[in-house]
């Protein structure tokens, strides 16, 4: 399936300057490597209903996604403010579901990882529920300088 598929750091996360997660499955903060057992943690949309966030896909979702060569997996939300779902994340980019990954960053300056985030950014060949298997070349995605495949 295509996705639209972004970018967010320790720079930009919420709270700023963090590694936060909402929806903790595999990692207590963002991280991972991109391996099928340590998946790079994925923010996806959600929509805010009686008071409760509903994700667009269930915590521990994982994918694969094949222009970076990682596994991910659902652990955070994406989307702020009292209605998310009227934000991108939730409805999406001209008909592609949005995922966004967690780059890293913390040892880098800020300007450097934004400039990594624009180079993945855009529709993204992906596989959900992946066996594993596929190619994978682990590591932070922002320390690799976002290489793509």
């Amino acid at each position: 399936m295509n996705v639209f598929l972004t970018g967010y750091s320790w720079w930009d996360n919420t709270p700023r300057g963090s590694a936060q997660i909402a929806r903790p499955v595999i990692h207590r903060t963002a991280g991972g490597v991109g391996t099928y057992e340590d998946p790079i943690t994925l923010a996806v949309g959600h929509k805010k209903t009686g008071g409760r966030s509903v994700m667009d896909y269930r915590p521990g979702t994982r994918f694969y996604i094949e222009k970076l060569q990682k596994y991910a997996i659902v652990e955070d939300m994406c989307g702020d403010g009292p209605r998310p779902q009227d934000g991108p994340c939730h409805t999406g980019h001209r008909g592609h579901d949005w995922i966004d990954i967690y780059v890293g960053g913390r040892r880098m300056d800020e300007a450097s990882v934004d400039a990594c985030m624009r180079h993945i950014t855009g529709i993204q060949s992906v596989v959900l529920n992946p066996r594993p298997g596929y190619p994978v070349t682990p590591g932070e995605i922002a320390a690799t300088g976002c290489r793509t495949f």
